[in-house]
């Protein structure tokens, strides 16, 4: 291919045939296979591959009898857990590759490495990338990674681009990242080849770079090896040995290899695109896909030396610097799905699809126009792994203890392997990691979601297709959808229910006046010749949410709100994960596991945390106590001993499921979990006609005095049996009903039918998120997350510290209260009427403290909420008083906002409506 352009007209005169739709999951894929020979960056790694199989020639060294741990895969993931493990000072630690270093899909990675990202978490992750990569490999072996500082520079093409890159700025300066908005004038002075005549302007990070696959995996093994570590090449896993224990749990035993065996009770999966398969040695789901991804490298270009990467991500485009050419690649709307992962696959590639590759030569050549003219030196086409939800798989698989997962990396491997390297060795060594790494977590997705591989490739797909995308505060997958629907679901759509999506679950957003926004079965956005959705009412809908301003519907969300505060409002909670703790045990296994006093008398409920030994945060819950029952009804199993009935937010519940599981094994607590969320519906009265309202249709006294608050009763609702529990998210009067799921429907009408003369409207989670953080109740995972200690949060009052009652976390709570605390959790609220969503710079006397965490729209209060931890840049501890003698500001979009920072709750500050006090 002589140049870009004329790739194009190419591309254009030799259209491939889309494939017919309907015929099967193989119509996604390619019908080329792997290339041997390439003309590649890294031309002689890639032909050292080739030829004589090098795994027949035997493993580079003898493989141990036992080890600690066996990282599985010699890519940039194992390779940065290997070196943890080894830094961590973990002994017999051994690295298993089935080829060689990188030969799987590292080897041909760009190598990219950006500090910004609209995430908290991972711009801690790549940070810890850079400092390893850039200084302290070469520090501690005098190996040069190939660390190429030459910077980053994002473009916007429109407004709503560029007010998410301001975002970033202002998140940057929570955590030292340098940063600076350019006009498009000053982007052309910076880059001169730039085509700027259609920018609003760009974002520049200075300390941005690349480095080389090869010679970062090379010299991370060369440290781990020095520390004791032992990377045996040539060497395939051919399965997982497994052991079951006394108490029926699975357990690794050991990995058995073409050349031997190893006793191990630590797997670690990092196979990349063969992650899959060696799960499937274990029994364990790993949901991802394999795609093509590609890019191309230029010939020489006169005047690139020395610029800046490039993200356009309007044109889903990247232009790396390679010296004196460029490498384009990018994201589109139509990869094409590796069908058939070939284990023999190593150091190859795939013949580059040039129809599907044009879109990206055509926004390369917008925004530098001198490539069309430019030859092309090379084209990279190789498998990448994709997950559901484009971030990682890590942790400890929920099917089989001791096998962890670092796999799934979104093409992203290179630049967040540092970071999420440091924290696999911390939760393979410790238990946990150190960050709040939820959002990796593998035990996130529930297990019917795994279990699916429609959703997984939908949902895969259209995170591949939509990685450019401007990340809006409240946008929703299309993919994927209608996986989990509650009994209430086609009642509420009917009434005009806007729905999210939680993990596989529906549940209602807000409720839209102008009738009902089914979601449609996936239309791929129209790619490999599926016909798009027309006029599709939820679509529209959701592009009205592509803003960072006030939506459209900012109006009826605040009608909910305001209802609820003024009458009563009802909420469908029925996606909440509803849980039953029982048996001989179940008391020792409370007081073990909640953070408060939960063993009162039946009948009480408590609102408690569930911690980990470092004193985080697991969840947040209510705990209700049940009554000893010899007989099974559909609201409590049938159990001697102590029992609890546990409920948690259903986009959370699986993380809650698995947290307590492995609590009880690690215990040996002697009794049961049962999940009984898929047959309990839950709906929640708020408001100040809540109690008039259900006592039409409870058969019960509702008053202070026979019907407290945080207690639970069986109760007959309009004749059908149901736990109702006098408990608030809102900070109203209300009750919620726990109801068996074929009793749903006729008690959600007598309901609203008794509400019909005191004000009850339907109202959804966005009108939840207002209301809750105005009252300042916290939610997990914004607020609260698993690094975040309760006493950080506000939440002391959860914790029985004044009991000798031992609990989980409770050490680490006590070091730290003696201590001091070195941050807390503040609210502040903002006069300006101005809409923030969360990642802002908190300032406190002219310092950045902190970043907003979660941010609202209080209507009652009419003003913008948010909560975020602060601490004091002097290092010391955050008492109460530093809190309240600061002068505060929160920035948004580059721009700062006086606030007021309050140490209780601006709405209700002393609690009188939750006890019906209005």
């Amino acid at each position: 291919m002589a140049s870009l352009s004329r790739a194009l007209r190419v591309a254009a005169a030799h259209p491939r045939q889309s494939p017919t739709w309907g015929m099967g999951p193989c119509n996604l894929s390619s019908a080329a296979g792997p290339t041997a020979e390439k003309s590649v960056p890294y031309q002689r790694t890639l032909k050292e591959g080739q030829g004589t199989s090098v795994v027949a020639q035997g493993p580079s060294r003898p493989l141990p009898s036992t080890a600690n741990v066996v990282v599985i895969g010699g890519g940039s993931l194992g390779c940065q857990t290997l070196y943890h493990l080894a830094k961590l000072g973990m002994s017999g630690a051994v690295l298993l590759e089935r080829e060689r270093l990188t030969s799987g899909t590292t080897w041909h990675t760009a190598g990219l490495l950006w500090q910004l990202r609209p995430s908290d978490v991972e711009v801690e992750l790549l940070a810890h990338t850079r400092r390893v990569v850039s200084r302290e490999l070469e520090e501690e072996t005098g190996l040069h990674t190939g660390w190429i500082q030459n910077g980053g520079l994002f473009i916007a093409s429109n407004r709503q681009r560029l007010d998410e890159y301001k975002r970033l700025m202002s998140l940057g300066k929570a955590y030292g990242v340098e940063s600076h908005v350019l006009s498009p004038a000053e982007t052309k002075t910076l880059y001169p080849l730039m085509n700027v005549d259609d920018l609003y302007g760009t974002l520049y990070v200075p300390h941005d770079g690349t480095m080389d696959p090869a010679g970062t995996c090379t010299t991370l093994a060369r440290a781990a090896s020095a520390r004791g570590a032992q990377v045996i090449e040539n060497c395939p896993v051919t399965s997982i040995r497994v052991w079951t224990d006394d108490f029926g749990v699975r357990r690794v035993a050991g990995v058995e290899t073409q050349h031997g065996s190893i006793q191990t009770p630590c797997v670690v999966n990092c196979a990349g695109v063969w992650a899959s398969a060696v799960g499937r040695m274990a029994g364990v789901k790993v949901p991802l896909v394999a795609m093509h991804h590609a890019y191309v490298v230029t010939e020489r270009i006169e005047g690139i030396q020395n610029m800046p990467n490039v993200r356009d991500h309007d044109a889903s485009v990247y232009l790396r610097l390679q010296g004196d050419a460029l490498s384009v690649g990018g994201y589109e709307a139509n990869p094409i799905f590796w069908e058939e992962v070939s284990d023999k696959f190593a150091f190859s590639l795939f013949d580059l699809d040039w129809e599907v590759f044009t879109q990206h030569i055509e926004g390369a050549i917008n925004r530098v126009p001198v490539l069309e003219k430019t030859g092309i030196k090379s084209t990279v086409c190789g498998p990448e792994s994709f997950t559901p939800d484009h971030k990682p798989l890590m942790g400890e698989a929920p099917e089989l203890r001791g096998f962890f997962l670092g796999c799934g990396f979104n093409s992203a491997g290179m630049m967040l392997g540092g970071g999420c390297g440091q924290e696999l060795a911390h939760w393979i060594i410790h238990g946990r990691p150190e960050k709040d790494m939820h959002g990796y977590d593998i035990r996130r997705f529930h297990h019917s979601l795994t279990d699916h591989p429609r959703w997984i490739r939908e949902r895969s797909h259209e995170s591949y297709a939509k990685n450019y995308s401007v990340v809006f505060p409240h946008d929703e997958p299309l993919a994927g959808r209608n996986m989990r629907r509650d009994p209430l679901h086609e009642e509420l759509l009917g009434q005009g229910c806007v729905f999210q999506e939680r993990h596989g679950w529906e549940r209602p957003g807000w409720f839209h006046p102008q009738g009902p926004a089914p979601v449609l079965e996936y239309d791929y956005y129209g790619a490999y010749g599926s016909r798009a959705h027309e006029d599709y009412a939820y679509r529209r809908l959701l592009a009205d949410e592509y803003t960072f301003a006030f939506p459209p519907h900012h109006d009826t969300i605040k009608k909910e709100c305001l209802a609820c505060r003024g009458a009563a409002a009802v909420f469908d909670m029925s996606y909440f994960g509803k849980f039953y703790l029982v048996g001989l045990d179940a008391r020792k296994a409370a007081d073990w596991l909640f953070s408060a006093d939960v063993s009162r008398p039946p009948g009480s409920t408590v609102y408690t945390c569930m911690l980990n030994h470092r004193g985080g945060t697991e969840s947040d819950l209510t705990v209700s106590r049940l009554a000893p029952s010899h007989q099974a009804s559909p609201l409590a199993p049938a159990f001697e001993g102590d029992g609890y009935y546990l409920a948690v937010g259903g986009a959370v519940a699986q993380h809650n499921w698995s947290h307590v599981t492995t609590v009880l094994q690690d215990q040996k607590f002697q009794c049961q979990l049962i999940d009984s969320s898929e047959d309990l519906g839950m709906i929640s009265i708020q408001g100040p006609a809540s109690r008039a309202i259900l006592q039409e249709v409870l058969d019960a006294d509702l008053s202070n005095e026979a019907f407290p608050f945080s207690t639970h009763k069986l109760l007959r609702a309009a004749g059908h049996l149901v736990r109702a529990m006098r408990l608030s998210f809102v900070g109203e009067l209300g009750w919620e009903l726990h109801i068996p799921k074929a009793s749903c429907v006729p008690v959600y009408r007598a309901v609203m039918a008794a509400g019909a003369k005191h004000g009850l409207i339907n109202a959804g989670y966005r009108a939840i998120d207002s209301l809750s953080i105005e009252k300042g109740y916290r939610h997990w995972h914004a607020d609260l997350r698993p690094d975040d200690s309760p006493l950080e949060a506000g939440l002391a009052f959860t914790c029985k510290l004044k009991s000798p009652v031992l609990f989980l976390g409770r050490e680490a709570l006590e070091q730290q209260r003696a201590a001091g605390l070195r941050r807390r959790l503040v609210c502040f609220t903002v006069e300006d009427k101005v809409p923030m969503f969360g990642l802002e710079a908190i300032w406190r006397n002219g310092q950045v403290v902190g970043h907003v965490r979660r941010a609202d729209f209080g209507f009652a209060i009419d003003k913008t909420i948010a909560y975020g931890y602060i601490h004091d840049p002097s290092g010391g501890p955050v008492s109460l008083d530093f809190v309240k003698s600061g002068d505060y500001a929160l920035e948004r979009m580059g721009v700062t906002y006086g606030a007021r920072a309050h140490l209780k709750s601006p709405f209700d500050p002393n609690n009188k409506r939750v006890k019906g006090i209005y």
